[in-house]
């Protein structure tokens, strides 16, 4: 690996499903960079398939809170700072403080931050001491970065009102992706006559709607939702699945490839993103699981989030729910699923904004960050 074009592009999860660090790494190495990727990894992950640049996950004491965050902080640190590179990319606020440190001590090296959320608003921190920690963090570092980007232009400008930073925009948005060398629905597990709701990500937790979506199957006829992915309120789900008697009407599959999932998401015909606005992160999100939706040819049915809705309203591919509860959900679902005519205009329109709304057209804003070599 070449030291004038090495880049160590650093995250805290264990690399399996994250999709947008890996579309910026095949990016880097497009660009001739030596990319290393630096995650960890769990008990319960899964090996990694092969990839086109290197990939390292460190094996660490705890897995979870305080502890995890400081153990991995500390043993990034050591890692990057004994390793030479062009470039260190950080990925989100739970990875800047060894990367910052580890530029300070490497004054060749150039940092560069990629904020996918609006990370001390994130429900898992509010009204919790930690909250205060990294919000300490982030005073500390973030005014003294020169080259950031993010996800969406409504957290782009809470920073940039913040801090005073410009920063540039990169949606996470889907690379191109066709329904080709397709599974059948009996070969994924999926009932064969059954119309089908999906709800994927890697993220399925508290406040992102699954509750409401799983209650709401009580009262959809002729449907089956289908969770793709995995998250912290999937014990419960499935807990709420077999006291309610809805085995045959929510089935779990767990986390899968990219493109397997995408196989499961191009056989539904609704798709669900339904993140609440409880915490300024989910209130200007924009999921991934948004763009894949677009790129099967999946309508969607949405809560209403700024950026969610300007997405779906503007390429007119779905239902923008301006309340959201159990109830509205089912009846949202079983109109749409009843109105063929106004589905299949979503799917269409679903085909029209998948060769607008793709990766290579986002990609282009990196190519100032990351110039060829």
């Amino acid at each position: 690996m070449s030291k004038n074009k090495r880049i160590i592009v650093s995250v805290t999860n264990d690399l399996y499903t994250d999709q947008r660090v890996h579309k910026v790494c095949l990016f880097l190495k497009k660009q001739g960079y030596d990319v290393l990727l630096v995650g960890r990894k769990r008990r319960s992950s899964l090996d990694l398939p092969e990839r086109a640049y290197e990939t390292k996950r460190m094996k660490l004491l705890f897995e979870k809170g305080a502890l995890f965050y400081a153990e991995f902080n500390f043993r990034l640190f050591l890692f990057l700072l004994f390793r030479k590179s062009l470039i260190l990319l950080s990925n989100d606020l739970d990875t800047l403080l060894a990367n910052f440190l580890a530029k300070k001590c490497k004054r060749t090296t150039e940092l560069i931050y990629d904020s996918h959320e609006y990370f001390t608003e994130v429900p898992e921190l509010q009204g919790r001491k930690a909250k205060k920690v990294w919000e300490r963090i982030e005073r500390w570092i973030f005014p003294k970065l020169s080259k950031i980007y993010t996800v969406n232009q409504s957290i782009a400008h809470v920073y940039e009102t913040k801090y005073g930073k410009k920063l540039r925009v990169v949606r996470n948005i889907s690379p191109k992706w066709k329904a080709e060398n397709l599974e059948s629905r009996a070969e994924l597990g999926l009932p064969l006559s059954k119309k089908l709701i999906i709800i994927q990500g890697a993220g399925i937790n508290v406040d992102r709607g699954a509750e409401e979506a799983v209650e709401a199957m009580k009262s959809v006829e002729d449907g089956v939702l289908i969770i793709v992915g995995d998250g912290d309120v999937v014990p419960q789900l499935k807990e709420f699945v077999s006291k309610n008697g809805l085995t045959e009407k929510v089935l779990f599959f767990g986390k899968q490839p990219y493109h397997r999932m995408m196989n499961y998401a191009y056989h539904a015909s609704i798709g669900l993103t339904l993140d609440k606005n409880t915490n300024l992160n989910y209130a200007y999100s924009l999921p991934n699981k948004v763009f894949d939706y677009i790129h099967s040819h999946t309508a969607i049915i949405c809560t209403n989030l700024i950026e969610v809705r300007n997405v779906v309203e503007s390429n007119n591919i779905g239902v923008v729910m301006e309340v959201f509860t159990p109830a509205i959900l089912a009846k949202t679902i079983q109109e749409l699923l009843s109105d063929e005519v106004q589905l299949n205009n979503y799917i269409e329109n679903c085909k029209v904004a998948s060769e607008m709304e793709h990766w290579d057209k986002e990609v282009e804003t990196l190519n100032d960050f990351f110039p060829k070599v």
